[in-house]
């Protein structure tokens, strides 16, 4: 909702502010759908080129999370830290019984009674991939907690592809506009024997370009590419937040110490306060039991 918003802002701060000082919008508009052609389709023509068809796809989807935004809300962070905690319990008291849940989540009612959580597949697979290694007795915590650094930075760059594809458009859409205008000076020079109030309308459209190639730049495909970054930046946390709390157990810290561990690290806006997760372990504690 906020996305559609600012949008609907920049529109009307922008060509309110035009036609209250006597613009016509009369020239935009008849020029547009032309100067939209040229700039618009030679922008998805570069995007295409430079993206195969994942990076396209990709890019796609992220534009969503302009409107959506964050996919890990506060709730799924305690969520994430109590399945943690009964995940850890479980292999302090019964390595074996563990076996079960980590092997095949899809099949676990640990897993089940968090379905956000084992619908998102690297954040299932972080987590048992983890406390898998951590059953095979690593005599260094270093080794699992590099190999999960490298792991959760490979996945954050493949994340950022697609806002670096809308920055990529977005700092090429001025150039494209000056193409445009280009274009259309050299139709006004072909018309040059026309009197002075065609010429300046021929002109005023052809500056229609740069206008165009400018404010889609500056109002909407670059701000669309930093929502995406924020957004990707925020969701990263999440699996930021995995580490933390598998890394102490690594350490064999308490369970109770490792995840507020976890609390601790989690971002302010998400982070939930110490009652609140304390009644929600309890409550996974009597389910448990």
């Amino acid at each position: 909702m906020i996305g559609l918003i600012g949008i609907v802002i920049i529109f009307v701060m922008v060509f309110g502010g035009y036609t209250l000082a006597g613009g016509k919008m009369g020239m935009i508009i008849k020029a547009l759908p032309f100067e939209m052609i040229m700039i618009g389709g030679a922008a998805v023509g570069a995007f295409v080129i430079s993206n195969d068809m994942s990076g396209i796809k990709h890019t796609m989807k992220d534009m969503g999370k302009v409107f959506k935004g964050t996919k890990w809300k506060p709730d799924d962070y305690r969520d994430l830290l109590c399945l943690l905690f009964e995940l850890i319990r479980i292999a302090r008291t019964n390595p074996v019984g563990l076996e079960a849940h980590i092997e095949e989540p899809t099949d676990s009612a640990l897993f089940g009674k968090y379905p956000k959580i084992l619908s998102d597949g690297e954040a299932v697979a972080l987590i048992c991939d983890t406390m898998r290694s951590a059953s095979m007795n690593y005599d260094d915590p270093h080794q699992v907690e590099e190999v999960l650094e490298k792991r959760i930075e490979a996945n954050f760059h493949h994340s950022m592809h697609g806002t670096h594809a809308l920055q990529t458009i977005a700092d090429g859409l001025p150039a494209l506009g000056i193409v445009a205008a280009v274009l259309g000076v050299i139709k006004t020079m072909g018309s040059i024997d026309q009197p002075p109030e065609v010429l300046g309308k021929m002109i005023g459209g052809a500056l229609v370009g740069t206008f165009l190639g400018v404010f889609l730049a500056y109002g909407l495909v670059g701000p669309f590419a930093g929502r995406v970054k924020t957004v990707v930046e925020d969701d990263a946390h999440f699996y930021q937040l995995i580490r933390e709390v598998l890394v102490a157990n690594l350490y064999q810290h308490a369970p109770n110490i490792c995840i507020e561990v976890g609390r601790q690290n989690t971002p302010g806006h998400c982070r939930p306060s110490f009652t609140d997760l304390e009644e929600a372990l309890k409550a996974a504690k009597q389910d448990a039991a």
